[in-house]
């Protein structure tokens, strides 16, 4: 059930009901780059390997999705989502449009860890983006790879422009091939990468969801969204805010994301290891580009796991897959 007037999140017990010793449940505000931000930290143990979750969008939290679908990583690990500036419970009419780029949220997330490994004396970090995430997280790497011990991009981001062709193409494609004349003539108008026009992209991701290429096997984006109405952690004026800051977000941010971002030529090397997260039917962050960057990439240690049964978010599409990658190849080989 939605909250009315104040969020907060469950604490964590053990088998007898009573609070987990050493466990960690916080829901709380901080200041980063000057704005005030909401992060949620929850563990069963605060000595377990802290790992950061980089969300998507810009400007969609995913705080709210993760109480259902990766509760069982909070036994293995010290689990920090983080409302980026702008976005979620960290939307503000106050914040300064021109705060908004890509180096603030280089700055912001680098805070952060610092914050994070000072507060439970950590050495190191395990980082993971999703989607607008693994841009900014692979950039994070690339600047501080002594405070990271392993990257995960799912669904990861390589190459803005290239994503928006190939992601219309295929949507043009579908189109025709379900003989969907209205779709076909509203695409044809369309000129990827829709870097001056927020209104193009979402006809285009209008389309791209109902065939199917956002998330695997559904018309729309409504079966995730929905759970945001049963996370303890937003009250129902959060979520109206979460929609406001995710306009807000992308207004302010689209046209530097789309034509700054280019990871094969800016980030040809990491030196961590690096693990990309893939659905097989992702065409919001297309998989041949993600297979193209990763023969290129250049990494200590590096694999492409497919997730066969998802699109662009494997780790809510195939929640249990990717609870036991996280579990038992990524926890294990940062260790």
């Amino acid at each position: 059930m939605v909250r009315l007037f104040k969020g907060k999140t469950t604490k964590i017990k053990d088998s007898e009901g009573k609070i987990k010793t050493g466990s960690i449940a916080s829901l709380e505000q901080i200041t980063l780059g000057g704005i005030k931000q909401w992060i949620l930290i929850r563990g069963h143990s605060i000595d377990n390997p802290l790992l950061l979750f980089l969300h998507g969008g810009p400007g969609s939290p995913e705080m709210g999705f993760a109480h259902k679908y990766n509760k069982k990583l909070e036994k293995h690990f010290l689990f920090v989502h983080w409302d980026q500036r702008g976005g979620g419970k960290s939307f503000s009419r106050k914040i300064p449009k021109e705060s908004m780029n890509v180096e603030q949220f280089i700055a912001d997330t680098h805070e952060l860890i610092l914050y994070l490994m000072k507060r439970f004396s950590k050495k190191k970090i395990i980082l993971v983006g999703h989607s607008w995430g693994t841009s900014l997280g692979i950039r994070v790497v690339q600047r501080y790879p002594e405070l990271i011990s392993t990257y995960v991009g799912i669904s990861q981001v390589v190459n803005m422009i290239d994503n928006e062709i190939v992601s219309h193409k295929f949507t043009l494609e579908e189109a025709k091939k379900r003989g969907n004349k209205k779709a076909i003539r509203q695409l044809k108008k369309l000129k990827p990468p829709y870097a001056n026009s927020i209104r193009e992209l979402s006809k285009q991701r209008k389309w791209l969801n109902k065939f199917g290429g956002a998330l695997y096997n559904h018309t729309s984006i409504w079966p995730l969204f929905k759970e945001l109405f049963g996370a303890p952690e937003y009250t129902l004026l959060e979520i109206l805010r979460y929609l406001r800051g995710s306009l807000f977000t992308l207004t302010s941010m689209w046209k530097e994301y789309v034509e700054k971002t280019d990871s094969i030529d800016d980030v040809r090397k990491l030196d961590v290891p690096v693990y990309f997260i893939t659905g097989r039917y992702d065409f919001n962050a297309p998989f041949e580009l993600v297979e193209k960057y990763y023969e290129k990439l250049q990494a200590p240690k590096k694999e492409l796991i497919w997730f066969e049964k998802s699109a662009h978010s494997p780790n809510f599409e195939e929640p249990e897959k990717f609870n036991e990658v996280m579990i038992e190849k990524i926890l294990k080989g940062s260790q």
